[in-house]
């Protein structure tokens, strides 16, 4: 490829996943010129691959650095995509559709944590499995009533098409983005980043930030200090039918089923501590469906359509390190979200732009948590402490 002639931008970004496009929008606003190396294709990795669910699965199960982060996050969302798709056409489908935790879940804990944080929560007693109508509801019997926590607040939102929102966006409003250019190479000098050595040329720019997802770590190299980001794969389904089978997101420990309005249907997802390895599996397709089918015996009779992986950027506590590099002064990470990144993205995108700019505007919670990430005491924590 011959090498790329760019002028200098104020700000380069590698990746341009949900992480670096929502970054680069925020910067684009403020008046910054931004460039996005790609390695591959605008948004295919792990933003376009999860499921769209704005909230974590069982939220009382996490740290309050994720939970007021995603919080924050999500009372973002509804004038972030409505500002999309007004201006690009593209509607990412936002949808409050609610979320439906099934058996086991401890209802004391999870009221208690409802109740701290102002989340709507009820106690439902549901038939399980879900008859669909009564000619299901004859071939697998009478079903047994079993009672579920319901989160009627909780939405979703269609990745693939918030990517292509987000990628329009960019590039009306001036971003450069460079895809199939993989980022090679740092150079620096007295703690500073003078240049980008990439498969398509040299980059120069004033600041630079990672948001390169589960290649962040790598992409470091000797100056990622204590950071522990690592690939952690998930395979998904996916199903169509002619009318949503059920009607909220339904999760029943770390598998659910997530609804979409046009009758497809997502049923995910594996989680699996192996390196760079994308390539998906039967085994992954029979548990996912040796799982789901009990909950959803239409399942049984609906094809798979499509099986896909992605490589989260895993994460101790699933808490994301956003900010400057401790000894690098013009670097920056936005990075480790896990399996929140498009949850997370643009109350990140908020908090680094306001890093970077010097602003003093605040998303009104404590950033300290995302700083963190520079100094993990291990350096290859185990998944379980991930989840």
């Amino acid at each position: 490829m011959k090498p790329l002639m760019l002028t200098k931008h104020d700000i380069m970004i590698a990746g341009a996943g949900v992480i670096g496009l929502a970054t680069a929008l925020k910067l684009l606003e403020s008046g910054a010129k931004v460039s996005i190396l790609e390695r591959g294709q605008t948004g295919m990795e792990s933003s376009w691959a999860g499921g769209g669910i704005l909230s974590p699965i069982c939220p009382w199960d996490y740290t309050d650095a994720v939970t007021r982060l995603v919080h924050y996050s999500t009372t973002l969302f509804p004038d972030w995509v409505a500002a999309l798709h007004k201006a690009t056409g593209i509607d990412p489908e936002y949808h409050q559709c609610g979320m439906t935790v099934l058996p086991p879940v401890d209802i004391q804990n999870a009221a208690a944590w409802c109740a701290t944080h102002d989340v709507n929560m009820r106690r439902q007693i549901l038939p399980m499995p879900f008859p669909a109508d009564e000619n299901q509801r004859t071939a697998d019997g009478a079903p047994d009533n079993i009672e579920a926590v319901v989160l009627p607040g909780i939405a979703q939102i269609r990745n693939p098409r918030l990517l292509q929102a987000l990628r329009q966006r960019v590039i009306q409003l001036g971003g450069q983005i460079v895809e199939n250019c993989c980022v090679r190479d740092w150079k620096i000098q007295q703690n500073k980043v003078l240049s980008v050595q990439s498969a398509c040329g040299i980059f120069t720019a004033d600041s630079y930030i990672i948001a390169a997802g589960a290649w962040s770590q790598r992409l470091l190299g000797k100056h990622a200090l204590g950071l522990n980001i690592q690939p952690i794969k998930g395979q998904m389904l996916l199903f169509k039918f002619d009318t949503p089978p059920i009607s909220t997101i339904v999760v029943k420990e770390n598998l659910y089923l997530i609804p979409r309005k046009d009758g497809h249907l997502l049923l995910g997802s594996t989680l699996e501590d192996i390196g760079f390895d994308k390539r998906i599996t039967a085994s992954a397709r029979q548990k996912l469906l040796k799982q789901a089918q009990p909950i959803l015996p239409k399942l049984r009779e609906s094809p798979v359509i499509r099986q896909w992986s992605g490589l989260r950027p895993g994460s101790p506590l699933n808490i994301p390190t956003i900010g400057r590099h401790p000894e690098l002064i013009n670097l920056y990470l936005n990075s480790g979200h896990f399996r929140y990144g498009v949850t997370m993205a643009p109350a990140s995108a908020e908090i680094l732009a306001n890093v970077l700019t010097g602003s003093m505007q605040h998303p009104g919670l404590d950033t300290s948590p995302y700083q963190s990430g520079w100094s993990q005491s291990d350096s290859l924590l185990p998944i379980h402490t991930m989840l």
